[in-house]
């Protein structure tokens, strides 16, 4: 199954990633990725999807969908280091998987929440992504 990451959200205060099910009265219905359990996140917090994250480089800006990508190259099937790993050994895994990265606006911080995301993916989801370009021309032909 293809993963969609419009409806993949990261909830500002939460642990983990979250499926958009429904819009609720209060904000939105979702469902952990590790879980499954389903919970309301109010409008109050800052939601995020996925698909509208992208990581600075030299050249501009590159879409978190395809960092995953050039990440799942690099690592094959085995699993990125975890979010405490060794500040080095991140660097080292973006260096490699994403050498144009701007080590001045991309910060280990933020490399540690993008493996611990990339972790949960592996994990509960695929790195078969749905792409909305490819979404759009087949609503537009039909």
């Amino acid at each position: 199954m293809k993963t969609d990451l419009t409806k993949i959200l990261s909830i500002s205060g939460q642990h983990g990633l979250y499926r958009y099910l429904a819009q609720a009265r209060g904000g939105a219905i979702v469902e952990s990725l590790a879980d499954g359990k389903r919970t309301v996140a109010g409008a109050k917090n800052r939601i995020t999807t996925l698909e509208d994250i992208s990581i600075y480089t030299s050249e501009g800006e590159t879409k978190l969908r395809e960092v995953f990508l050039k990440m799942k190259e690099k690592l094959g099937d085995a699993p990125a280091p975890g979010p405490k790993a060794d500040s080095e050994e991140l660097k080292s895994l973006f260096a490699k998987a994403l050498p144009d990265y701007d080590g001045d606006r991309f910060y280990v911080s933020h490399m540690r929440k993008v493996v611990e995301w990339y972790n949960e993916i592996k994990e509960y989801a695929s790195f078969d992504f749905v792409n909305p370009d490819e979404e759009e021309s087949e609503e537009k032909a039909e």
